[in-house]
């Protein structure tokens, strides 16, 4: 692994880029050897500045879910970053293009957990267990990394690539809907841009809730109820700017839409 003082310094270069909206270079390109291990010990050093300064965890995320994109970037796990109070906008309200850099969109079946669901070892059944409910929802992801020239190391380190959260206003239980089949039709300024469904998300967006209880369970880091969990697009990222409307058309979910000005 790295060394810790190269964690701090390219954590500390991202933490700029979220200020000043420049990106910088590919974090891969400026030092030799980054590991994966060393991409989440850069991720936790901003985590660890984020929460000094007040902001919250409110849940995580699962990005690289889908066997196109695993295969885009060579690798075959998912990855994961951290949701924060301010991050979170309401359904069909305006949202800043400004506030990124270079924005895409995914939609999600996201999951409200009930109670905590700490790994490893946590099953099927378990996961199902301590989720609340099912909703739609809208990840918005940005790149602190110029031009979205992204490996697996310089995603992780970038929070996952997160940005932020939209979530839809319909919550269903797990026992009304079949996650594999629920299909999705984004839309953007009204024309249709891709569809997909649950089962695009490792099979099932379950089975990355009990990846990701597994995997943060391996760290001491347990999922907490209360918490929102975004297991991963059910179909390709999309671009956005200011003046563009997308909105996710789930079903039984209902819609969840973005607005950005």
């Amino acid at each position: 692994m790295t060394a810790s003082t190269d964690h701090a310094r390219l954590g500390d270069a991202l933490l700029a880029a979220y200020d000043s909206k420049q990106p910088i270079a590919p974090i891969t390109s400026t030092v030799e050897g980054l590991q994966v291990a060393d991409a989440y010990a850069i991720q936790q050093h901003q985590v660890a500045a984020w929460t000094a300064s007040g902001r919250t965890i409110r849940g995580r995320k699962v990005g690289l879910t889908s066997l196109a994109m695993q295969r885009q970037l060579g690798v075959d796990q998912p990855d994961y970053g951290v949701l924060l109070d301010d991050m979170f906008h309401l359904d069909s309200m305006p949202i800043e293009a400004s506030r990124f850099i270079s924005p895409k969109v995914e939609p999600e079946i996201s999951f409200m957990l009930k109670k905590p669901l700490a790994g490893p070892g946590v099953t099927v059944a378990e996961a199902i267990q301590a989720v609340d409910y099912a909703i739609a929802s809208i990840e918005i992801i940005d790149s602190r990394i110029a031009d979205w020239k992204i490996t697996l190391v310089d995603t992780i380190a970038d929070n996952a690539s997160s940005g932020g959260v939209v979530l839809g206003t319909r919550p269903v239980e797990l026992r009304d809907i079949d996650l594999f089949t629920t299909g999705c039709v984004l839309t953007k300024n009204g024309a249709v841009v891709d569809t997909g469904a649950g089962g695009a998300v490792l099979g099932s967006p379950i089975g990355s809730l009990v990846w990701l209880a597994n995997t943060l369970g391996q760290l001491g880091v347990s999922l907490e109820a209360g918490e929102v969990v975004m297991p991963g697009s059910v179909c390709a990222a999309v671009a956005v700017s200011a003046g563009d409307t997308v909105t996710a058309h789930f079903g039984a979910l209902g819609p969840v839409t973005a607005r950005f000005v």
